[in-house]
């Protein structure tokens, strides 16, 4: 067991301080300025009509989600243990510091999320009369590349299905047994059961529940660390301080206490950003692949609000929460507050409401982790029907998998789990940062798409990937990749 933690060590230090550093960064740059700084031009509108969907309480047809469904699963992934744990971990071992890479990687991953979400509509198909998509998709349909495709799969299948499971149900197990005094055992089982019941309802509850949850536990758990920073308006100046000086300068915090160099700060930062909203790692166009929209840009800016959600207002609050309310001390050595940092951010709710503050964050993190587990199972789901089938009891067989991971991860150590899935994350996110590059031209010319589609009025697409199932039996294999034309108004 410790050879092998020595070589996820090993593994995450070569992918998240040499590759991906560069790599996601140097991808969301790319497509920033190929995409004329999409950031400032295309979030308002994206969110105007997001706001409007809701208010037409917008329906979509069987197999497929409403744009608002969509991004509410994106968001139940995104937002999760990585929002809170996550961003407490990263601050306790990069230093305040971690904070600022954090927001600097979400702004250029909003161009990099657009990119995943517009590609995954134009080379969606369809299998047995329900829509399916994602890097895997435009991998093979975009890239040509069924090996590449098939890596990816797998990678996302261990990291959504199984690593990412163990995270989410391990740090709630935590949680919940600290702020209530609940055994481990039957937090575990409580939510193996309602993981169960959510899973077995298929596309439709999934969504549904996404879209009802994530409004109201974001908003809950935004307003709750509002309220800590009001009490503690007097460490806030000093608080944003420390970010951007620990950004630069970590050795400066806490009279160089910390002991650690900008290398670390930037890498916890982009790591723990990484796995918050999630952009570049090919995880949220799963969700994206299927939203019911007019044209693809039109997803791909609801993209982008998803990261605007996830990092900029959930994030920078769990890192204000930390750094204002005095939970995050920076005269401790940085090896020191990892060791507690999985639930730094819930005694910095005790410290100002008391157990009852615990109680609420523990809440908060439960649900939060709980739409995580769904939208991330339902990603590796596709994943498994396009390396397998989507008969019953392939997908029925992954189900049990999947609690079987819940279960397991309860019982491992906080910190292997959180390393292990930087290693997956890492994994997941090369084929999917190497497709976003060679087809970065299929994404500027579908937003040039859209623009011209608006100054004409006429608003719409022509989804030409399909796959039909094939009846003749001389055919040998199940599914048949055929050009065809389905016209979304």
């Amino acid at each position: 067991m410790e050879n092998f933690r020595n070589f996820v060590e090993m593994i995450n230090t070569v992918l998240w301080d040499y590759v991906l550093i560069f790599a996601l960064m140097g991808i969301g740059i790319f497509m920033t300025i190929k995409l004329k700084f999409p950031q400032f031009t295309r979030l308002i509108p994206g969110l105007r009509k997001m706001i409007a969907n809701i208010a037409n309480k917008e329906k979509a047809e069987e197999g497929k989600m409403t744009p608002v469904q969509a991004l509410a699963t994106a968001i139940a992934s995104q937002v999760g243990t990585g929002n809170i744990v996550g961003v407490a971990t990263a601050i306790a071992a990069g230093g305040p510091g971690a904070a600022f890479w954090m927001i600097v990687s979400a702004f250029f991953g909003m161009a990099t999320i657009f990119s995943e979400a517009v590609l995954a509509q134009k080379y969606r198909e369809n299998k047995d009369g329900e829509l399916v998509g994602g890097p895997a998709y435009y991998i093979k349909n975009g890239l040509k590349s069924k090996w590449l495709a098939v890596f990816f799969s797998i990678t996302a299948v261990v990291t959504m299905g199984i690593v990412g499971t163990m995270v989410q149900s391990n740090s709630v197990a935590g949680s919940v047994s600290s702020a209530f005094n609940i055994p481990v055992i039957a937090v575990t089982v409580g939510l193996a059961i309602v993981v169960t019941l959510i899973l077995m309802g298929g596309m439709g509850r999934i969504a549904s529940f996404a879209e009802t949850v994530v409004p109201i536990m974001a908003g809950a758990y935004i307003l709750g660390s509002l309220v800590i920073i009001a009490l503690n308006l007097g460490g806030f100046i000093t608080a944003i301080k420390s970010i951007f000086i620990g950004a630069f300068t970590p050795g400066a915090i806490g009279g160089g206490a910390l002991g650690i160099t900008v290398q670390q700060t930037v890498r916890y930062g982009l790591a723990r950003g990484l796995f918050s909203n999630e952009a570049g790692v090919g995880s949220t166009p799963h969700s994206h692949a299927v939203a019911d929209v007019k044209h693809p840009a039109e997803q791909g800016f609801s993209a982008m609000i998803g990261v605007f959600i996830s990092t900029f207002l959930i994030c920078t609050s769990t890192v204000m929460v930390n750094t204002a309310a005095g939970s995050y001390n920076s005269t401790i050595p940085a090896s020191v507050m990892a060791e507690s940092a999985t639930v730094m951010t819930q005694n910095a709710f005790t410290l100002n409401f008391g157990s009852v503050g615990g109680m609420f964050l523990s809440v908060c993190l439960s649900f939060f982790s709980l739409t995580t587990i769904i939208g991330w199972y339902f990603f590796a789901e596709s994943n498994v029907k396009f390396l397998f089938n989507a008969k019953p009891v392939t997908l029925n067989t992954f189900k049990v998998i999947v609690i079987a991971s819940l279960i397991i991860g309860t019982l491992i150590d906080a910190t292997f789990v959180w390393e292990l899935v930087d290693m997956t994350v890492g994994l997941m996110a090369i084929p999917n940062i190497i497709a976003l590059f060679a087809l970065s031209k299929d994404v500027r010319s579908i937003l040039d798409d859209y623009d011209s589609k608006v100054l004409s009025g006429n608003i719409s697409w022509e989804y030409k990937y399909q796959n039909i199932e094939a009846k003749s039996s001389k055919k040998k294999h199940l599914n048949k990749r055929v050009f065809g034309t389905t016209m979304l108004k």
